[in-house]
């Protein structure tokens, strides 16, 4: 399986912005699906955002659309997540997955390889 490897999280205050990045493997952004997924303490993993195979069609959910944009650079093997004006609501650990094209995006059962994740916290 490809690694996938976040990074870019923090402390931060409301309304500041983080990017996270992940890198992978040459490649892989070519071939799969990449998302973000997050979870906070005594929560299920909920979806982020997914950005398909080769950069092209996005999705957001709707607890941080207008807020969270996801890009990615093929080239480079990397996914990144823009997150401005942060919440508290928004402290989680950050995961980035692969997964295959034709899976629903939203699930976390769509995606087999997954980083370590990257935790983002947000005081108020």
């Amino acid at each position: 399986q490809a690694q996938l490897v976040e990074s870019g999280g923090g402390l931060v205050q409301t309304g500041d912005s983080l990017r996270l990045a992940c890198a992978a493997p040459a490649r892989t952004t070519g071939w799969y699906n990449m998302a973000w997924f997050r979870q906070a303490p005594g929560k299920e993993r909920e979806f982020v955002a997914v950005i398909a195979r080769g950069g092209g069609r996005t999705a957001i959910a709707d607890s941080v659309k207008g807020r969270f944009t996801i890009s990615s650079d093929n080239a480079k093997s990397t996914v990144w997540l823009q997150m401005n004006n942060l919440q508290p609501e928004d402290s989680a650990v950050y995961y980035c997955a692969a997964g295959q094209p034709g899976n629903p995006a939203r699930l976390v059962s769509s995606y087999d390889n997954w980083g370590q994740g990257t935790q983002v916290t947000v005081s108020s």
